[in-house]
């Protein structure tokens, strides 16, 4: 570390390893928590436990009364988290809670938890859900058609591809990933049914896709059925909501994405204060927001982490601080 107290290169591989596991490697790790934690005897939580990677940071910066609410609806992640942390769940500065970030306020609430010092937002999904292949997350390996989070839900991405119109299909394509052949692969998907494996879908992906361009295309439209299948931008506005009446003044909220639909929201949300990104305006022409914007710019991850984790490639982090005002939405 230098005398700024700022790590250098080799003591951030020591703590990005530190906080890794074969489960999953927390992005932006130690950035992530030097931005969000200000108050080490506060109340966290970290909305998409994971791993726990970034559950672990916290509670290493937090004091004996500092303490890490961790959400997660995916059963698997909450059983790693917890064998992982057990010393503190038992010491009650660690409690998991199942759900859905989504319903942080109803969740907070059911602990009698009304208001927290910081929320973190790590979107996308966990390294071992992309590489269990009986997840269906992943168009590189043969698997069911399912790209669930939370298991226990009724829709999957085998109805979403084999039962949705092809209206739909081209609609969420678009939307959701952007595609710009979304017309052609939805026609494609619709004449192959029935289809039953993530192989097959890549197959017919592949064979619509421009040449040179399969990669992007396969990567745009499993990224698609996941949004879809999830409801993920649906999620992501309802936390961003809530977010403003669960900090306290001078709390912070972080918010990891890893595509241009993820950040575009939190970037708006975070410099206006509503959806819509609309700048409200007082009498003296003064932006009327409950944030104050942290980094104007999304921190990327740095080449080291890259090279050690190529999935952070994509990582965009956002943190802003809830100012002591009542603007709400």
């Amino acid at each position: 570390m230098n005398p700024n107290g700022d790590l250098n290169a080799r003591d951030k591989t020591e703590q990005r390893l530190k906080y890794a596991s074969g489960y999953h490697a927390p992005v932006l790790c130690n950035t992530v928590i030097q931005g969000l934690v200000t108050n080490p005897n506060g109340v966290y939580v970290d909305g998409t436990l994971g791993g726990g990677g970034h559950t672990a940071a916290m509670l290493d910066v937090l004091s004996s009364t500092g303490r890490v609410i961790a959400i997660d609806q995916d059963d698997e992640a909450i059983r790693e988290a917890s064998l992982r942390l057990p010393e503190a769940i038992s010491s009650g500065r660690l409690q998991i809670v199942k759900g859905n970030f989504a319903h942080m306020s109803t969740l907070l609430a059911g602990i009698d938890l009304d208001q927290v010092d910081g929320i973190l937002l790590d979107l996308g999904v966990s390294s071992h859900q992309l590489d269990a292949a009986e997840r269906g997350f992943s168009h590189r390996m043969k698997g069911p058609l399912d790209m669930r989070m939370d298991q226990t839900q009724s829709l999957d991405a085998d109805q979403v591809v084999n039962a949705w119109d092809e209206a739909d299909l081209r609609s969420i394509f678009f939307r959701f990933g952007e595609e710009p052949k979304s017309s052609r692969i939805s026609r494609a998907i619709v004449a192959a049914r029935p289809i039953a494996s993530t192989e097959k879908l890549a197959d017919i992906v592949r064979m619509s896709a421009p040449r040179n361009a399969e990669a992007k295309t396969l990567a745009r439209i499993f990224q698609a059925l996941r949004i879809a299948v999830n409801e993920e931008l649906q999620v992501l506005d309802q936390a961003l909501e809530a977010s403003v009446d669960l900090l306290t003044p001078g709390g912070r909220l972080a918010v990891i994405s890893y595509h241009s639909l993820e950040d575009r929201r939190a970037k708006r949300f975070l410099r206006s204060g509503n959806l819509d990104g609309k700048l409200e305006k007082d009498f003296y022409g003064n932006v009327i927001t409950p944030w104050k914007e942290i980094n104007r710019k999304p921190i990327s991850a740095d080449e080291a982490e890259i090279a050690q984790n190529p999935r952070s490639r994509s990582a965009r982090l956002r943190i802003a601080e809830r100012l002591n005002n009542e603007k709400t939405n």
